[in-house]
């Protein structure tokens, strides 16, 4: 079972501006082939179908791990893209009865993705940069751990690959922000994917494939979470489960070359994360309401009501 917690992973910077095509742009990272929504499910379904759960722990550990950190990328991202399309809080947005007859919202017919407003109020949704469907055909299962294991590593490389690219084409420091997180965390998931795939196969990896071979050094928004450590932790996010994955991740490997050195480590819980920016209404836009304040009054009632 998830337990959820009403945090992001990181905090992430307030939006500079509204920016609707860069938040399409972000889509990519959240519905694209080499997304968010990919990993997540690949490594879900395949924690899901493991076989031998009790023989081959180590290795179920890593994998199930891994999809309780995607499922909160998948928030990050959707969070990001959600903020992007709102821009910054807007005062007066949520006062009620909004007169709509003067278009406000004409730009909206030239940016890349109008559905993102049109159907969902300027939300995310699990589809790629040109509004194409998340689709299951991105999700390889195949019950042998260690096809899986190297399908995991190709989609982690993928990844960073992907991310690199969208975030060349950003400059708001939101979605360069959420690009800096993940690619240190992309490359957390490689590694493990590459030390798996080592151990189990005896195989030594970094000399056929790279581990990845992407220095971060020149991302700026990459470097505080590397001198935190970030890329050499794994979280176990769970209480007391999945500790197993220590004989993978720790007993002296080392961080990449080229990332700030450092022993691997599994870590109990989950990350401290930070707080959900809470986006205003927009009562032109219905929402939450065309009359948004009626809505907080039920709201306001419902939880004296819970105290």
């Amino acid at each position: 079972m998830f337990m959820r917690v009403d945090k992001l992973q990181v905090e992430l910077p307030a939006p500079e501006k509204q920016d609707p095509n860069a938040a399409a742009a972000l889509q990519e990272l959240l519905g694209g082939k080499y997304g968010e929504m990919s990993t997540l499910s690949n490594y879900m379904f395949q924690s899901f179908n493991f076989r031998s759960k009790s023989k081959l722990r180590p290795f179920y550990s890593l994998v199930a791990s891994i999809t309780a950190e995607e499922l909160g990328h998948v928030e990050l991202v959707s969070n990001a893209v959600a903020m992007l399309n709102a821009g910054p809080d807007i005062q007066g947005s949520e006062a009620g009865g909004a007169d709509i007859t003067g278009a406000p919202f004409e730009d909206m017919q030239d940016i890349r993705l109008a559905a993102s407003f049109l159907s969902n109020g300027g939300g995310a949704m699990p589809m790629n940069s040109n509004g194409a469907s998340w689709n299951m055909d991105f999700v390889t299962t195949t019950g042998n751990v260690v096809v899986d294991l190297l399908h995991n590593f190709h989609l982690e490389c993928g990844a960073r690959l992907h991310k690199l690219r969208v975030y060349e084409t950003l400059t708001d420091p939101l979605g360069r922000e959420v690009c800096g997180y993940l690619l240190v965390r992309g490359s957390v998931h490689a590694h493990a994917y590459a030390l798996a795939i080592k151990k189990i196969t005896g195989v030594e990896i970094e000399k056929m494939l790279p581990t990845p071979n992407i220095n971060l050094d020149k991302i700026p928004e990459s470097q505080k979470y590397l001198a935190e450590g970030s890329h050499r932790r794994l979280y176990r996010f769970s209480p007391d489960d999945y500790k197993d994955m220590a004989g993978i991740w720790g007993n002296g490997e080392q961080a990449l070359p080229g990332d700030p050195p450092g022993e691997l480590e599994v870590v109990d819980g989950m990350p401290e994360g930070g707080k959900i920016h809470d986006l205003t209404g927009v009562a032109s836009a219905f929402t939450p309401d065309y009359a948004p304040e009626e809505m907080f009054e039920i709201a306001t009632k419902l939880y004296k009501k819970s105290r």
